[in-house]
């Protein structure tokens, strides 16, 4: 299997080979800061999958030995490691995948901090599009 991946405006692509390690949805408050989102999925695979092809990328050196890398044009989050945590692992934004919906989640870590009202979305009405537009 090989996928592959980019940033928005294109300038950052990548490509994955090999079966991933795992795909989660992260809650984590570090997570949420980074994204400014609720939430982001991460595809974990060893250092020897992952190839960069094209692309700069700026990093952003966090708490307790994080990386975060991402696209410096678009700003897109792209990549994390932690050599301590996990050596020898790059987590990449599934969301970023060209075919992101062929690689579903298997689970969601770090619920301890996740947002309350996350647990409940199947809850609240749906729409195709923007409503009224």
């Amino acid at each position: 299997m090989a996928e592959s991946g980019g940033c928005q405006c294109g300038a950052v692509r990548y490509e994955i080979e090999g079966e991933p390690a795992h795909n989660a949805v992260c809650h984590c408050a570090d997570c949420r800061a980074a994204a400014g989102a609720p939430m982001v999925t991460w595809l974990a695979v060893k250092e020897d999958q992952f190839h960069l092809q094209q692309g700069e990328l700026t990093t952003y050196h966090g708490k307790n030995g994080a990386e975060r890398q991402f696209c410096p044009t678009c700003g897109t989050g792209l990549f994390y490691r932690n050599a301590g945590v996990l050596p020898g692992i790059v987590d990449v934004q599934s969301a970023t995948l060209d075919n992101a919906a062929a690689m579903p989640p298997g689970a969601q870590i770090q619920v301890a901090e996740r947002l309350p009202w996350m647990k409940d979305l199947s809850a609240l009405p749906e729409f195709e599009r923007y409503p009224g537009g």
